[in-house]
């Protein structure tokens, strides 16, 4: 049986293997999914341990996706992009870093969310790992507008100057927090301040009428930005979405086989 594992410290949280055995349940592929505690000075070591035993492929999270970039023998254009990697396929020909959190984020919000990013404005929230993997997947579908802000202006125009060439002339843009103008179409927060139930200091005046909010973050219970999008009207979205869509994408890639999501993404909101 092909085996599969998602490596991260901590992992017992990880929902990936219950994700993973829906999809092998309806798609009829055979495969074992486990959580692996890498130890966070041996991440190297656990991939090699992991081949060694067998393994196919590998989802990797929080806190090895930029260590994942150097364990990779080669990298999808997504991968090289973000400058992360969340997906490991071992092959013949060594290991492919991918990145398919970006993939999952448009797919939610355009699919499952119906909501469409093209000739929309974005407003994107944060510059860091979590925001670089979603450039250029938004860009793909040719929104009117992106914004990058963030506490530290100068990471975020870094990133407007690695896509901008993508977008088109005057599409990217960045700015810090205070300068953020106007209203947006769909606000996305990739920053980390749901962990610590902050709010990012972003004014009311963001959420154009009918605008899509959604936070990268999940839980049974909304987070202070979502809280705060719902009381000006927004409609809301967390990250579950976004989780089961960057595994489906995953699952593609080791298996050549597109799952359906809406199901398992229906089964995982009832467990929160």
């Amino acid at each position: 049986m092909d085996r599969y594992c998602v490596f991260g410290n901590p992992i017992a949280h990880s929902k990936s293997p219950d994700i993973h055995a829906a999809f092998a349940a309806q798609t009829g592929q055979q495969l074992s999914y486990e959580r692996r505690l890498a130890p966070l000075d041996g991440f190297a070591a656990a991939v090699q341990d992991f081949i060694a035993e067998g393994g196919k492929g590998a989802n990797v999270t929080v806190p090895f996706k930029l260590e994942a970039v150097k364990v990779a023998q080669a990298l999808t254009i997504r991968a090289r992009a973000a400058g992360a990697v969340n997906t490991l396929h071992f092959t013949d020909e060594g290991i492919i870093g991918d990145n398919t959190d970006g993939v999952g984020l448009v797919a939610d919000i355009v699919r499952n969310a119906g909501v469409p990013i093209t000739g929309k404005r974005v407003l994107l929230l944060g510059a860091g790992g979590a925001a670089r993997g979603v450039v250029l997947p938004i860009l793909e579908y040719r929104p009117a507008q992106l914004v990058i802000a963030n506490r530290t202006v100068a990471t975020a125009e870094a990133l407007v100057e690695q896509f901008a060439a993508l977008g088109g002339e005057g599409v990217v843009s960045a700015c810090g927090y205070a300068e953020i103008q106007g209203a947006y179409d769909i606000i996305i927060n990739a920053t980390s301040a749901s962990l610590s139930a902050e709010l990012p200091p972003v004014p009311a005046s963001v959420f154009a009428p009918e605008a899509l909010a959604l936070d990268m973050m999940y839980g049974a219970q909304p987070t202070v930005f979502l809280q705060f999008a719902a009381q000006h009207g927004a409609r809301l979205r967390d990250g579950l979405g976004m989780l089961v869509e960057q595994a489906a994408e995953a699952f593609s890639l080791w298996r050549g086989v597109q799952p359906e999501t809406a199901a398992v993404l229906k089964a995982l909101r009832e467990q929160l």
